[in-house]
């Protein structure tokens, strides 16, 4: 299993990012995906998830309309599009797979919400 984000960066408040994470080693469309967070010196938690297909999503209160879980399954992809940026939402984001009862994570991306 292999997942691995990218998007991340310096944005302005108010601005906005979309992360993705591009998974390999499994069948990505047989298993739901999440995106989490952590920020420096704070415990890490859940930001958002999809299920599988995609037909159900949740989301932290911290991020509702703000942020967008999204996948193609097509290209292994889940995405996180980010709008109205904080400088709160500044943390290091991972994707997470949960498989047979083993976690997954991925390297991370550092997002950075500052003027």
């Amino acid at each position: 299993v292999q997942l691995v984000e990218s998007g991340g960066g310096l944005v302005q408040p108010g601005g906005s990012l979309r992360l993705s994470c591009a998974a390999s080693g499994f069948t990505f469309s047989s298993y739901g995906m999440s995106w989490y967070r952590q920020a420096p010196g704070k415990e890490r938690e859940l930001v958002a998830g999809i299920t599988s297909d995609g037909s159900s999503t949740n989301y932290a209160d911290s991020v509702k309309d703000r942020f967008t879980i999204s996948r193609d399954n097509a290209k292994n992809t889940v995405y996180l599009q980010m709008n109205s940026l904080k400088p709160e939402d500044t943390a290091v984001y991972f994707c997470r797979l949960n498989r047979w009862s083993l976690v997954y994570w991925g390297q991370g991306t550092q997002v950075t919400v500052s003027s």
